[in-house]
């Protein structure tokens, strides 16, 4: 779909007209281009310009001709395919040409897979009986339902020129104005994001937040939108037609939001998109009804092993509208309030995979405050741009620029031994069945399950984690499938992201910690290729099983040749977690430390000191003779004094 046009983009619309032979599509191109009827046409133009200034939007218009023989259909195709917009002719004397429009035409542009809006025109208007009058109407009601890409249907006459300049104006409409956005034919009204759209919008102009737009309020929106004031009579008419179509439309204060509604469904009503479309795009809207590019400052990451998080002004706000949301005073809110809470915005982000289920939550589905702030902080780690622009659709209205800050990257934190990060995603390894999910949920808070369901594609958790009873920081943990990993470690820049991670093994299995240890083998290869070297830590899982001996010494070992801290034993059945997720965390915060170390990186990093120390013997060295060689001339000038 293109985007919204203005005249300082200088955009150019590509129309492609097409239909049977002999229904006008290339005099119809030629009378608009000269603006009259021409003698004679060939069987296909090239390709017709028309300038920006024809019509008010001032964008250029491209006009494709296209051939109808079967033999040519490879080009015709090509030509769909690339069109902004298809205006599909038929010949008003002609019922058969019509009537090719449902059985051929149409479906043939679905089998294409054309997205374009279709503009339906019947040419050689002066030619039709006069005895078979019909009305456009009813002529065309049927194949609009059958067919909702049909934007609109019109008449013409390329010999009177009657509705020529009008073809190409509704064409060059449809794509700056599209319908498909904003209604919804099969319940004839608004479309559901069209409506979120006009909630917010609504809610940002009730400056006073009493529920209804005073007549000042709506002369600030008209300002705003058309840069002309309403005066006094044109409101009270607006209210009085409002009323009378909706009776909770208008209250003693003013314009209530269903009132707002009617309004601007009334301008769809009567073809005037283009006057809704000024309203939304004034707000930032795009074609998709999402905030614009242009509306979302995200600040830009240099590296990849930066993250981007929330800053302490957006915290405070999304604290702030968690108390407003719960009324209750509960300390949580219920799935209907979360709703409610994105009900400004094109869809509620949280429904659907990763962020489904990756908070704490309670038994009876409620979100608690640590997992409101958890799940803004794993959107905004996955996805910057989906969290500001939901941060913007709820209500923030600070400087977008400062609600989220990228962070210092995790090599510099490595060398400086200390981190500034709030938020820290660690990466979950493990054979199948470890153990790993349950790892998750216990950070959620959910109970222990025996029913093993295996883990076919990455999950999430998220959750708050209380350091020393001060300090709060936010842990998210990714889980990687078993089988994912050799796709996932072709990507160099896989373990950049990661601040810690662990390796989950079933204490009470051999096989398992020997496909642990193969995957710890390769990750941490992996780090010493790419430069991405990462804290890691062992977990051994299940310890309520009995262990196996052998698998608990050889991971110590292990774990011990790596230089990184001894296995943590936990056991989530039992719900002795061994205070994990803490050790988590201080791994995260001194990001220098529990770095495995292997021959190879021992090797690199003796050649390293060896060379360091190379360096400074030979430094010192050269200032001794330097030395020397100073005292040598002043001692040479002193007997040449003396002398």
């Amino acid at each position: 779909m293109v985007g919204p046009f203005s005249a300082v983009d200088r955009r150019v619309v590509r129309v492609a007209i097409v239909g049977d032979c002999g229904t006008g599509k290339s005099t119809l191109i030629a009378a608009m281009a000269s603006e009259s009827f021409p003698k004679s046409v060939p069987p296909v133009l090239p390709p017709t310009h028309l300038p920006h200034n024809i019509y008010p939007d001032s964008v250029p218009l491209t006009l494709i001709d296209t051939p109808s023989s079967f033999e040519k259909q490879g080009e015709r195709s090509e030509e769909l395919k690339r069109a902004d917009t298809v205006v599909l002719t038929y010949a008003c004397d002609e019922p058969l040409s019509f009537e090719r429009l449902s059985t051929y035409w149409l479906p043939e542009l679905r089998k294409l897979e054309v997205k374009a809006p279709v503009i339906v025109v019947g040419c050689k208007l002066d030619l039709r009986n006069e005895n078979q009058l019909v009305s456009l109407e009813s002529l065309t009601t049927n194949i609009m339902q059958q067919f909702t890409e049909i934007v609109t249907c019109v008449e013409c006459s390329a010999v009177t020129l009657y509705q020529v300049p009008e073809v190409f104006y509704f064409a060059l409409k449809a794509v700056l104005h599209p319908v498909d956005p904003l209604f919804d034919y099969k319940r004839h009204g608004l479309t559901d994001p069209c409506v979120r759209a006009l909630r917010r919008i609504f809610i940002l102009c009730d400056q006073d937040m009493d529920g209804a737009l005073n007549d000042e309020e709506l002369n600030e929106f008209q300002v705003k939108c058309f840069n002309a004031a309403l005066q006094p009579s044109e409101i009270v008419k607006v209210k009085s037609i409002v009323q009378q179509k909706v009776p909770d439309g208008v209250n003693s204060v003013g314009l209530t939001f269903p009132g707002f509604i009617y309004v601007n469904n009334m301008f769809l009503q009567k073809g005037r998109t283009e006057t809704l479309w000024a309203v939304l795009r004034k707000f930032g809207y795009d074609n998709n009804l999402k905030l614009r590019d242009d509306f979302l400052p995200i600040p830009s990451m240099h590296a990849s092993d930066q993250s981007v998080e929330l800053t302490c002004e957006a915290v405070e706000f999304l604290n702030d509208i968690f108390q407003l949301l719960d009324t209750d005073k509960d300390l949580t809110l219920r799935p209907a309030e979360v709703d409610n809470l994105f009900d400004t915005a094109p869809e509620s982000p949280w429904n659907n995979a990763p962020y489904k289920d990756a908070a704490e939550k309670t038994d009876t589905g409620y979100i608690s405050l640590n997992g409101f702030l958890s799940q803004w902080a794993l959107m905004t780690l996955l996805d910057p741009k989906l969290s500001l622009a939901n941060l913007i659709y709820i209500g923030y209205k600070g400087n977008p620029a400062a609600a989220l800050h990228v962070t210092r990257k995790r090599s510099l934190n490595r060398k400086k031994q200390t981190t500034e990060r709030n938020v820290f995603q660690c990466y979950v390894f493990g054979s199948k069945q470890a153990g790993k999910s349950a790892l998750l949920y216990s950070l959620l808070g959910r109970p222990f399950s025996n029913n093993y369901i295996p883990t076919t594609v990455e999950q999430y958790a998220a959750n708050v984690i209380e350091l020393k009873g001060v300090t709060r920081k936010i842990l998210i943990l990714r889980e990687i499938p078993e089988d994912r990993l050799p796709e996932l470690l072709s990507n160099q820049d896989f373990l950049a992201a990661c601040d810690v991670a662990v390796f989950v093994y079933d204490s009470s299995d051999e096989y398992s910690w020997k496909k642990s240890r193969d995957l710890l083998d390769k990750v941490v290869k992996n780090g010493e290729l790419t430069g991405y070297r990462t804290p890691c830590l062992v977990i051994a899982a299940k310890d309520d099983l009995s262990p196996l001996p052998r698998a608990v010494l050889d991971s110590f070992k292990v774990s011990q040749e790596l230089g990184i801290k001894a296995p943590v034993h936990v056991s989530m059945k039992l719900g002795d977690s061994s205070n994990v997720y803490n050790k988590i965390i201080n791994a995260a915060e001194n990001p220098h430390l529990s770095i495995p170390e292997t021959e190879i990186s021992r090797r690199k990093k003796q050649h390293h000191q060896f060379h360091r120390s190379l360096i400074f013997a030979l430094v010192g060295a050269a200032m001794a003779v330097a030395g020397l060689t100073a005292c040598r001339v002043r001692a040479a000038k002193k007997n040449a004094t003396t002398a």
